[in-house]
């Protein structure tokens, strides 16, 4: 005669789907095995159940086994997550998992991962192993940067992280495998003196942009760009910096009565990053401008005016100091546009981005025998590493200082 199962052991039955024929065994009796498990109990006092089902009580009871060795290690069995994906868990970490988040950022994520899971994503979360890992990694590795391969390694790590905590997977075997070092990418270059001279001169002269039909921004005078690389290339602010720059932070006279005097200045408060926050808390700085950019940023002001009374009741008043037509933010891509025009009308090649300028920056004044350490602090490095690594063939052991320098290289040009 068969016992009642004791409190807290696991149910296993069979459920019958036509006539029994083997009351002792269901050995061929039409239907399922059926098992049970007890979770917990919910605050009204139900308990939570999770079942399972086999063709054989044996495998029933591998089921159960199964289970048991996930609740041993902290993971709760969820229904419907027996078959959970690596890709089911990268999509629900960039749908949930990265609240507050610019879209960009969320496709960056996505697209990083993407030749990961190519290669790994049907497997299924539970039986993922740093083996597998690694060898995506290193399929990534073949086609793509090191850049690229770092960050895909990092946003796989958050994902299964976010299932981490969600109690889905045990352990983080992402965080098991190195990353490999994958193709050289394009490394940033610099305008020499000569080339920066001739991509201002360039910049000044040239005709009124013509870009293809179908941009946001159609025709856009020589002020504008020529103003944007002015300011870019002796000041050394960033690129989505520069876009998001307000005439309210642009003082073209500065104050030279008062004491100590006051120069004219740019106050980089703001970016076109999520909220309009800069890259780092210390990038917010007020920086020097030389007279050069003081010149052409005056010129641009008057074009702008004549832009917005042309434009009339069409004008977006955005207090934006870069903007199109219409007084909108500049397009990024409209800015590379005409950025590679004008480097290309100068002669120095359309190989170029505007991000190259704050680079340049740097460079100029490393030649010109400024300490690291004064280059870290105007370039808003986080360290003295970060310069060294990056302008390491450029920079020269010598102490001086910034926008006075860069008034003696450009005023004669």
């Amino acid at each position: 005669m068969a016992t009642r199962r004791r409190r807290g052991e696991d149910g296993i039955s069979f459920e019958h789907r036509g006539p029994c024929r083997d009351p002792q065994r269901h050995r061929n009796c039409p239907g399922l095995w059926r098992g049970e498990i007890t979770l917990g109990y919910t605050g009204d006092g139900k308990r939570t159940r999770r079942k399972v089902s086999g063709q054989t009580k044996a495998s029933v009871i591998d089921k159960l086994r199964d289970l048991h060795n996930q609740l041993d290690k902290g993971i709760t069995p969820k229904a419907g997550y027996v078959h959970y994906t690596l890709r089911q868990a990268a999509e629900d970490w960039l749908a949930h998992g990265l609240d507050g988040r610019s879209p960009k950022t969320v496709t960056k994520n996505q697209n990083v991962l993407e030749p990961i899971l190519k290669v790994i994503g049907a497997r299924k979360l539970r039986e993922l192993t740093a083996t597998d890992v690694r060898r995506a990694l290193s399929e990534m590795a073949a086609g793509y940067s090191t850049a690229a391969v770092s960050m895909g390694h990092l946003a796989l790590k958050r994902a299964i992280r976010h299932a981490e905590a969600n109690d889905l997977v045990s352990r983080n075997v992402a965080a098991l495998a190195d990353t490999p070092k994958g193709q050289d990418g394009r490394p940033s270059n610099s305008l020499t003196l000569d080339q920066a001279v001739a991509v201002i001169t360039a910049a000044r002269t040239l005709p009124v942009m013509e870009l293809r039909p179908g941009l946001k921004d159609v025709r856009r005078p020589a002020e504008l760009m020529h103003a944007y690389i002015v300011l870019s290339l002796l000041t050394g602010i960033r690129t989505e910096e520069a876009r998001a720059l307000r005439w309210a932070h642009v003082d073209l006279d500065g104050d030279l009565a008062a004491r100590p005097p006051v120069p004219p200045h740019v106050a980089v408060w703001r970016s076109v990053r999520v909220h309009g926050e800069t890259k780092t808390e210390r990038s917010r700085r007020t920086l020097g401008l030389p007279a050069v950019a003081v010149e052409a940023l005056r010129a641009w002001a008057d074009r702008q005016a004549g832009e917005q009374l042309a434009a009339g009741d069409g004008w977006q008043d955005t207090g934006l100091v870069f903007t199109n037509h219409l007084g909108a933010a500049l397009d990024a891509g409209n800015v590379r546009k005409m950025f590679k025009r004008i480097c290309t009308a100068a002669g120095v090649g359309d190989g170029w981005t505007p991000r190259e300028l704050r680079t340049t920056f740097v460079s100029l004044l490393s030649h010109r025998g400024v300490s690291i350490e004064e280059i870290a602090r105007l370039a808003v490095h986080a360290s003295t590493r970060t310069t060294e690594i990056v302008y390491r063939r450029e920079l020269r052991p010598v102490i001086t200082t910034g926008a006075e320098i860069m008034d003696e290289l450009f005023t004669a040009t």
